[in-house]
């Protein structure tokens, strides 16, 4: 388990508090693995029970993990190998840093573990031997400083002191320098004699302070030489400098100075380094043998060392050369020279679109390691993006989001997070953080219509696809996944129509009858798969247009003539244009199809009548004469205007006749002689009466009545005519009651008077689709007017009183006024 799945479980559960604390330990160095450090469960007063449940984890920067934390002990435990040498080198008190997380709620403590300095390192010279040449000139308590041993420990485990093996002539004088590290220098005690002694063989033994002691020695060798009696000297002890860390190479640090009164040889100086400076400053800083100039010669870093201490010597170049000792200070000013560092501890992503303001996305740390406002580090991430930066503690941030997500928007963001310090110039590193949006189910399906009209001709080939419904769901996977349902108006609907579920393509199951049923409406309903699912409904319209699948029906005279005798009466001398009778028919069919033309197929006389092409009227084509036939049959052909166009025959009888009496003679002669309904003359002559009486009531309110209602009739007849036939449409149309150039959309219902050259606009009605059975039956019964008046009264006989009127005309006749037929 890694820290980054250990904080992600910690962002996935809910962040509750960020408790901050610090706790302090220490270890000597090269502790074993596994040793304990401290209770850290004791320390944070932190429930032991509920480690495991909380997962406690120890966060420490760098690649090695040091500590641990065992969780049935709460004890911090060493990991690694600690070596106080690597870490810190001469550095003191050398500290480890390290950060206890614990989650549910999520805690974080900080913790410093000091490294205690061991004996376990021994004091090195910079080599196993080491040569002086001193002349006997030299006086008593001259000084000579010998290479100093180096020891990686530090404190009392450092070294500590030198020791001479014994000898007549010196004495070793052990000194500190700025930064406590001992040096040692020889001092004469008694003036040599180079003819007494040529040679001096030395042990120099170098001591730490460890327990027990450590030590290392070296062999001084001292060649005794002829004096030269006056040594260079240095106009000052000690020089002082300043330097920039990033002062570039060959940049002049400090200039010394030294004076020898000696002439020749004797008097000239060389510069040089003494012997005791270390390497690293050699490799550092370079000084000019003949002018003595020191410059730099290596990179400077503030963050590695403050302060030089140089040591430097002046030697002339007599045959027992005299030195001069002197130290440079050399103090390095710190620069902005390291951009801060950004490490991302661990990232929660994808994040929920729907995830609230302030969920905590990405742990991270900064870090610089320059020193005072060169060191302080503010981070900020780009504007324009629902997201904020936090610090909780010193140089920890967490990313969060700010403002609601949406993926359909942006379903991920490259977060760019800038560390910026505050140095002069300031310095700045970025860091970028991939944050993916995961989807939610918000956004319902949306189709590119919100309604469909689908126009299906009748007769249609069963099974079908007639609409494919579309929409579309911006969400992703299984929230994308759209499922299409019907929803049934009634119970028919299923056996009508099918959609398919993953497609959305309407199937029509059975074949559709544009007389039965017009328009089919029904809602689609989109839904996708997600949880909870959204859904969105489609209007749907399925129009059923007409084919010419009907042929004419002849309502008068009835086409059942094996039954019932229809003949007409015409009296002898009947003038031409006469209207004798009225072939009635309706078309089941709509618009154009609809459309009944009327010809005269065959007749006994074909000169002697004539029918109206769009009207069925029969008019007498010339004046009856007396050797005319007295019966006649005409054979009329009906014919809509369809597509293929579909026919129909009425057979009409005429009897022309000069009383009453022939024309029943006729009519015994004609009906058989076993008929039960002999009886319907009387029966019809009394109906006749009964209506006559009626009808002299009814034209009377009438006559009234059209004096009232004309001057709005008219506005409505001229409206009327004015509309626009439009062919489509599920209309039914009566030909005997409506007219050729009346608009289909409304049906005009007329009363029939004797006088059938005058008829009488009633109303005008909006269509509304019915099957032809109930259109059939509106006519006769809710038209009495219309249908008693066309098939009663042609059907009945004159009385003896009608026929001494001579004024009144009892064929059944109607002429066409204009603009409307019947």
């Amino acid at each position: 388990v890694t820290t980054g799945q250990v904080l992600s479980l910690l962002l996935l559960f809910g962040v509750s508090d960020w408790v901050s604390a610090a706790i302090r330990y220490a270890i000597p160095e090269e502790a074993r693995r596994g040793s304990a450090v401290g209770n850290v469960v004791a320390d944070l007063a932190l429930d032991l029970g509920r480690l495991p449940v909380r997962r406690l984890r120890v966060v420490s920067g760098g690649n090695k993990k040091y500590f641990g934390v065992d969780l049935t002990s709460g004890a911090l435990l060493v990991n690694e190998r600690i070596d106080r040498e690597e870490l810190c080198g001469a550095l003191s008190p050398c500290s480890l840093s390290f950060e206890i997380v614990v989650e549910n709620p999520l805690e974080l403590y900080s913790g410093t573990v000091e490294i205690q300095d061991i004996n376990d390192n021994d004091p090195v010279f910079p080599s196993s031997q080491a040569r002086l040449e001193i002349s006997e000139s030299v006086a008593a308590g001259a000084r000579f400083p010998l290479e100093s041993a180096q020891d990686p420990d530090v404190g009392i485990n450092s070294l500590q002191t030198y020791q001479l093996s014994a000898n007549p002539n010196f004495a070793l004088d052990v000194q500190t320098r700025v930064d406590g590290s001992k040096y040692a220098e020889l001092v004469l005690e008694k003036e040599l004699d180079r003819e007494e002694q040529r040679e001096l063989n030395l042990v120099l033994t170098a001591l730490d302070g460890g327990s027990p002691p450590r030590s290392a020695h070296v062999q001084i060798h001292i060649d005794v030489v002829d004096a030269n009696d006056n040594a260079p000297v240095f106009n000052q002890s000690t020089y002082k400098a300043r330097v920039r860390e990033n002062t570039p190479s060959g940049t002049l640090v400090a200039r010394i100075s030294a004076y020898d009164l000696d002439d020749g040889p004797n008097g000239d100086i060389v510069y040089s380094f003494s012997s005791h400076t270390p390497a690293k400053v050699r490799e550092l800083f370079a000084l000019d043998s003949a002018t003595g100039e020191l410059r730099v010669k290596g990179q400077l870093d503030y963050e590695e060392t403050k302060l030089y201490e140089i040591y430097l010597q002046a030697k002339d170049k007599g045959a027992v050369p005299g030195v001069a000792h002197c130290k440079v200070l050399v103090e390095v000013v710190d620069v902005n020279d390291n951009a801060p560092e950004v490490t991302v501890t661990s990232v929660y992503s994808p994040v929920p679109e729907d995830a609230a303001p302030g969920t905590v996305v990405a742990l991270l740390s900064v870090t610089d390691l320059d020193s005072h406002d060169n060191g302080l580090v503010n981070c900020f991430i780009s504007p324009g993006i629902p997201f904020m930066l936090s610090s909780s503690l010193k140089n920890y941030y967490t990313l969060k989001t700010e403002g609601a997500l949406d993926r359909e928007k942006a379903a991920e963001y490259n977060i760019t997070i800038t560390a910026k310090d505050s140095g002069s110039p300031p310095l700045s590193a970025v860091k970028h953080i991939l944050v993916q949006v995961s989807d939610v189910n918000d956004n319902a399906p949306r189709s590119s219509q919100d309604s469909y009209d689908v126009y299906v001709p009748e007769n249609n080939v069963p099974g079908i696809p007639i609409l494919n419904v579309s929409a579309t769901d911006p969400d992703l996977g299984r929230n994308a996944q759209l499922s299409y349902t019907l929803l049934q108006g009634d119970s028919t609907f299923g056996h009508l129509f099918s959609i398919n579920r993953e497609n959305g393509t309407l199937y029509l199951l059975t074949s559709l009858d544009h007389e039965d049923q017009v328009e089919f409406n029904m809602m689609v309903q989109v839904q996708d798969g997600g949880f909870p699912p959204l859904a969105t409904n489609v209007s749907v319209s399925v129009f059923v247009t007409d084919l010419n699948d009907n042929a004419p029906t002849v309502l008068y005279p009835h086409p059942n003539t094996t039954t019932t005798t229809y003949t007409d009466v015409v009296a002898p001398g009947t003038p031409a244009g006469h209207m004798v009778t009225k072939v009635v028919a309706v078309d089941a069919d709509a618009g154009y199809n609809a459309w009944i033309s009327y010809t005269l197929l065959q007749a006994t006389d074909p000169s002697l009548f004539s029918v109206g092409l769009h009207n069925g009227e029969i008019f007498t084509a010339r004046q009856l004469r007396e050797d005319d036939a007295p019966e006649h049959t005409l054979v009329i052909l009906l014919k809509d205007h369809g597509e293929p166009v579909l026919s129909t025959s009425a057979t009409i009888s005429i009897s022309v006749a000069e009383m009453v009496k022939e024309v029943l003679t006729d009519l015994t002669d004609v009906a058989p002689a076993n008929d039960p309904r002999r009886h319907v003359t009387f029966y019809l002559i009394l109906a006749v009466i009964l209506v006559s009486a009626a009808f002299f009531i009814t034209m009377l309110s009438v006559g009234i009545f059209k004096c009232y209602k004309w001057r709005q009739s008219r506005e409505l007849y001229n409206s009327s005519r004015s509309t626009t036939y439009r062919t489509p449409g599920p209309f039914n149309h009566i030909d005997a009651v409506r007219g050729g150039f009346t608009p289909p959309s409304f049906y005009h219902q007329v009363y029939l008077t004797t006088d059938s050259r005058q008829s009488d606009l009633l109303c005008k009605k909006p269509f509304t689709s019915s099957p032809l059975g109930s259109r059939q039956g509106t006519i006769r019964n809710g038209e009495p007017g219309l249908y008693h008046q066309i098939v009663g009264t042609a059907s009945r006989l004159p009385t003896p009183a009608e026929q001494a009127q001579p004024n009144t005309d009892w064929r059944f006749s109607q002429t066409q006024r204009p603009g409307t037929s019947g």
